[in-house]
């Protein structure tokens, strides 16, 4: 081991590789430091966080490096770091233990076990005073009462080792799935929105991709107007924020304020993925330029900045350079003024940028307030000159960027984000028929199948060459649901192949028949004092409602009644859930639209049947799905259905009772329309 190391220093994550200098005596979750807490009678303090996070950065700067904490720490404890990016079965069962003891959850978590793992005490960033005190107390405490401190980490561990089944209480609702039950959910969501600034009414603002993919996919089926209006003013803020990087492409991970002006400036690889999904449908409905220029932008982002020689996707940017947040991104008057010269005027305008800043003293994070239409008339210019002029301006920027300080680089790669990742530029083909797009989701979705898969197991992370930490459900989920989607982008049935050999390993491995719902972590893997259900959506949809609709999906494709059934099996445990709390069911609200009403199967034959799905998607209709083939196909709904005429023929069915075949797309939706 290096000269002043500790045992981080073999770590595959960035974020214990940043503490593998610290005095602190920290070790990797494993079997070492938990049998040295055994052996030594020592309770564990487990502390999770992540390469990106602001407040771990400033804990580890106050009370990690500082020499006399770290001899608290390595004297009455074993320490293990965790980065809950790589473990998030570690940090989901610490995060209820710490809710369950009554505080509010954040990282870095701190908590404090017994020696068998059973947590007994925790909290979240802790100044250095305040955490020295508390481990001077913790210590004398697990020494002297150690029966009261066991008998509370015994009652801690049953509490959130309860099924989420009786903690939710959920119970099956084979009520119909119905329009008018839609109706409901969505007045109960409309109750939190910000009507002025878009997004939900309380400030830390987070872009929640998928309850507003759920509002779009409401009102495809209802034309609300509401709906439609609150989806584009949130889209709307959001592009024009701070919280989009204006000059560089890409979202920070959240917005302080109620405006979307200044981010956490953080970006996430999984929020950026699902971001794509989002703004590409949303221009497929609206046609909206703002939208198709985010997506253009992010994705220059995603190959400027996040991919590997190998075509991965890197996880995160942190929020701070040279020790300050946001110092990457932010721009003083003078440094405006000096790059754009005569353009400065016009930039500082359209951005909003001041001498005396509109963030901290001096410091302007750009941003819009006008639509761009709005912005050239009122300058006397037109859209196009405008649009030449911030282009420009922003390459200029651009380059100065590059010659800072950058923000540290979370380098691993998940197979999860990346998954999202890929569907979100199989999304953004789809609406803009880009090829370079689908292009880079190939290139990543066969970095996942060769350099992240054993047959059909899947691996969490890759790191230096290495794949090493077993897949969580989220990441087969969101595996499956890429490949499906590019399946129907390419009608290349590996694809198809892939997601259905993830599915069914899931099946076998996951699935819990008693209950209806997957385990987070394979029966295989590391066992852990608890074996959790993700059940809620968030920023990232939950892992269980995405395999609900993958199982629709696959099972509709494959003519699968097994995985419909369960499918529908699973949407009924959550269904009487839907209509009070549907903000945190949001993708399970998307599986109820296509429920709702018949999914068309879409089915294209012929030499020109890829041409003819392009122009296809070019309408927002989400409940379909799309099969094709230039000649023969084995899948089930493709039986009998040849080219006729000679020509590349489309079949629209429902429940695999076809219309007539025909030859022209126009005509296939015009049936489209008659289900």
């Amino acid at each position: 081991m290096p000269e002043g190391a500790n045992h981080l220093i073999h770590s595959t994550s960035p974020y214990l590789l940043q503490h593998a200098y610290n005095p602190v005596q920290w070790y990797p979750w494993g079997e070492e430091a938990l049998a040295k807490a055994k052996k030594e009678d020592k309770p564990i303090l487990v502390s999770i966080g992540y390469s990106a996070c602001h407040w771990c950065h400033v804990m580890e700067k106050e009370s990690f490096e500082n020499d006399s904490i770290a001899d608290l720490m390595n004297k009455h404890f074993v320490c293990i770091k965790v980065d809950r990016e790589e473990r998030p079965d570690i940090d989901q069962i610490y995060m209820d233990a710490l809710q369950a003891m009554g505080q509010n959850g954040g990282w870095p978590l701190n908590v404090f076990l017994t020696a068998d793992q059973k947590p007994f005490y925790g909290g979240t960033y802790f100044p250095p005073q305040g955490w020295a005190q508390a481990l001077s107390q913790i210590a004398k405490v697990y020494e002297t009462k150690r029966n009261e401190v066991e008998a509370s980490a015994n009652e801690l561990t049953e509490a959130i080792a309860t099924s989420e089944t009786i903690k939710y209480q959920l119970a099956s609702d084979h009520s119909d799935i119905t329009v008018a039950s839609l109706d409901s959910m969505f007045r109960k969501l409309s109750t939190r929105f910000d009507r002025e600034k878009g997004g939900f009414n309380q400030p830390p603002k987070f872009p929640m991709p998928s309850n507003w993919l759920f509002l779009l996919r409401y009102y495809h089926l209802t034309k609300d107007p509401l709906a439609l209006s609150q989806i584009e003013l949130t889209l709307n803020e959001i592009a024009n924020g701070g919280i989009y990087d204006q000059v560089g492409g890409g979202f920070a991970r959240y917005s302080v304020d109620a405006n979307w002006l200044i981010p956490h400036f953080e970006k996430m690889l999984y929020d950026n993925g699902q971001l794509l999904s989002l703004y590409s449908e949303a221009y497929t409905l609206t046609q909206k330029r703002l939208y198709k220029n985010v997506v253009y932008h992010t994705i220059a982002w995603l190959e400027r900045e996040m991919t590997n020689e190998e075509g991965g996707f890197y996880s995160a940017l942190d929020a701070d350079s040279e020790g300050e947040e946001g110092k990457f991104y932010v721009w003083t008057n003078e440094e405006l003024e000096v790059l754009l010269n005569d353009n400065a005027p016009l930039i500082k305008a359209y951005y909003n940028a001041s001498e005396q800043g509109n963030w901290e003293e001096g410091k302007n994070i750009l941003h819009k307030k006008l639509d761009d239409s709005i912005f050239a008339e009122n300058h006397k210019i037109t859209t196009e000159e405008l649009q030449r002029i911030v282009n420009e301006a922003n390459e200029v920027l651009l380059k100065e960027r590059e010659k800072r300080e950058r923000p540290g680089l979370d380098d691993k790669i998940l197979s999860g984000w990346n998954a999202l990742t890929v569907k979100g530029l199989v999304d953004a083909y789809n609406a803009f028929g880009e090829e370079r797009f689908l292009n880079i989701a190939i290139k990543n979705a066969d970095f996942i199948t060769e350099k992240m898969m054993d047959g059909d197991k899947l691996y969490r992370n890759y790191k230096n060459g290495k794949a090493s930490i077993d897949g969580y459900l989220e990441d087969y989920a969101f595996a499956i649901d890429a490949f499906a989607a590019l399946y129907q982008a390419t009608f290349d049935e590996r694809w198809l192949k892939k997601a259905k050999e993830l599915t069914d390993y899931t099946l076998e491995h996951f699935f819990d028949k008693e209950e209806n719902l997957f385990f987070y972590t394979d029966n295989s893997s590391q066992k852990l004092i608890a074996r959790k259900k993700e059940i809620f959506d968030n920023v990232i949809p939950s892992s269980n409602s995405q395999m609900a609709i993958n199982l629709y999906v696959l099972g509709t494709i494959y003519d699968k009644n097994e995985y419909k059934n369960i499918s529908t099996a699973m949407l009924s445990k959550v269904k009487s859930l839907l209509s009070t709390d549907i903000g945190y069911l949001s993708n399970w609200g998307c599986l109820y639209t296509y429920m709702a009403t018949p999914t068309a199967e879409i089915a294209i034959v012929g030499e020109n049947a890829l041409a003819k799905r392009s122009e296809f998607v070019q309408r927002y209709i989400p409940n379909k799905v799309m099969m094709g083939a230039s000649s023969d196909s084995n899948l089930p709904l493709m039986e009998g259905k040849t080219t006729a005429a000679g020509k590349t023929t489309i079949y629209v069915c429902y429940n695999k009772t076809c219309k007539l075949p025909v030859h022209e797309v126009k005509k296939a939706f015009d049936q489209l329309q008659k289900p």
